[in-house]
């Protein structure tokens, strides 16, 4: 079946890209899978439909749902969990974006280590550089959530 074909290759290059972004690829293809699934799935139905260990189900989960791009639903009268796909990118942008000001203000702790102007600059124009990429990316994000309605920046 193409459709098939084309879901699983969906669901790796989510996987891949994820990977980048320094998730796991497990946790990147998990979170293909329920972009596709239009109701919530079990953690065993998950590691069926990719292979994977119920342990690298479980793993992958709890770190989309740290990112806030998954959530779990509880199963009344019963200790197994559902989880569905919450988010999009947006979640994934921000983190990045909260991780990168910490790395700016590292950068900036380091103005006064420097040898010379010269250093200072170079130092200078790098804390530039990430703090445009920063106030890009937000302004696109506020952008979408403007667009999408949602009030959260």
């Amino acid at each position: 079946m193409p459709e098939l074909d084309e879901q699983a290759e969906f669901i790796e290059s989510i996987g891949d890209a994820l990977a980048s972004w320094q998730l796991s690829r497990a946790t990147g293809r998990v979170y293909g899978f329920l972009l596709l699934r239009t109701e919530p799935e079990t953690l065993d139905s998950i590691a069926a439909e990719l292979s994977l260990s119920s342990g690298g189900v479980s793993t992958a989960v709890r770190e989309l749902v740290s990112w806030g791009l998954a959530r779990t639903i509880p199963q009344p009268g019963s200790r197994r969990l559902r989880v569905e796909a919450i988010g999009g990118f947006e979640q994934l942008l921000a983190a990045s974006h909260e991780r990168t000001r910490t790395f700016i203000r590292t950068l900036r702790s380091g103005a006064t280590l420097t040898e010379g102007e010269r250093a200072r600059e170079r130092l200078r124009a790098v804390v530039g550089l990430f703090e445009g990429y920063v106030d890009a990316g937000d302004r696109m994000l506020r952008r979408h959530r403007d667009d999408e309605g949602d009030p959260r920046l």
